[in-house]
């Protein structure tokens, strides 16, 4: 049986747990351990945490000794997890009881599979649902031109440790855009799926990283980590457009990638996609 590792990085959102935690006692599929590393939390998040797993040993706790942010927090995560398969829950988010199934399925039907992912609820800061996102479909597999950009890789993302193993690994030093990094160095090394289910519940709060006033400074660490793809996939031009040598300004980047929002390039991908779905 596959061991999937639920990995929960914690700052000062110990509040919101409780639904994460019934979330994945709920899960259908139940090998699975729970590793909660805390980023030095300056609240009563431990305590509550600890109060509400109690006695149970699938729940390991850790501690950062120092605020380290989320990159080298979510690294150190992966190298604490003892499962085949591991998947990122925020702490203040959920996942449905089918979250864990559907993934575990995936990667024992298709080797060949490295990453998994699935469509995401958006949840007002009661956990109620607003709107299913329709950014998440099926992407190209094995295209040294994909960067996830327009982001169509997204919660509730799952992909094999060993395979994690093998790359550059997560880049410890970013502070946002480190899930992006993750999942372009797995699309490196073999094919990622697409579950067509709503299996991650993302509640959108004032408390939350990806709700701050960021959206620049998000996108600059995204056109950095899109940039060290292309250096690490020895791309000398895109679209007929050299590639620099260093890494100036996000402009440069996502200009590169203009072309892939053009009409022609959209239904030449959805008859690629198709050829991929159909000969695998």
């Amino acid at each position: 049986m596959m061991k999937f590792s639920i990995l929960i990085a914690n700052y000062n959102n110990g509040r919101f747990f409780r639904a994460c935690y019934d979330s994945i006692i709920a899960q259908k599929y139940d090998y699975w351990e729970v590793v909660i590393l805390d980023d030095a939390s300056t609240d009563n998040s431990l305590e509550i945490i600890r109060e509400i797993i109690g006695e149970d040993s699938r729940f390991k706790i850790y501690q950062n000794d120092i605020n380290s942010g989320v990159g080298i927090t979510k690294s150190k995560l992966i190298e604490l997890a003892t499962g085949d398969i591991c998947g990122f829950v925020d702490p203040d988010d959920a996942i449905t009881p089918d979250a864990l199934q559907s993934s575990i399925e995936v990667f024992k039907k298709n080797k060949g599979v490295v990453l998994t992912y699935s469509k995401f609820v958006k949840c007002d800061e009661n956990l109620n649902p607003v709107e299913v996102s329709t950014a998440a479909m099926q992407v190209l597999s094995n295209s040294p031109y994909f960067f996830n950009c327009p982001v169509h890789i997204v919660h509730f993302v799952a992909f094999r440790k060993n395979i994690y193993e093998q790359t550059a690994k997560m880049d410890s030093s970013l502070r946002i855009a480190e899930d992006q990094d993750l999942y372009l160095k797995m699309y490196e090394k073999g094919k990622v799926q697409f579950i067509n289910e709503a299996n991650y519940l993302y509640r959108i709060h004032s408390g939350g990283i990806s709700q701050h006033d960021n959206k620049p400074k998000s996108r600059e660490y995204f056109a950095k980590v899109i940039f060290n793809a292309m250096k690490r996939r020895n791309l000398k031009t895109i679209n007929g457009k050299p590639v620099p040598e260093t890494y100036d300004h996000p402009k440069e980047i996502y200009d590169l990638l203009e072309y892939q929002n053009s009409i022609t390039f959209r239904i030449k991908k959805k008859i690629l996609i198709s050829f991929q779905k159909l000969f695998g």
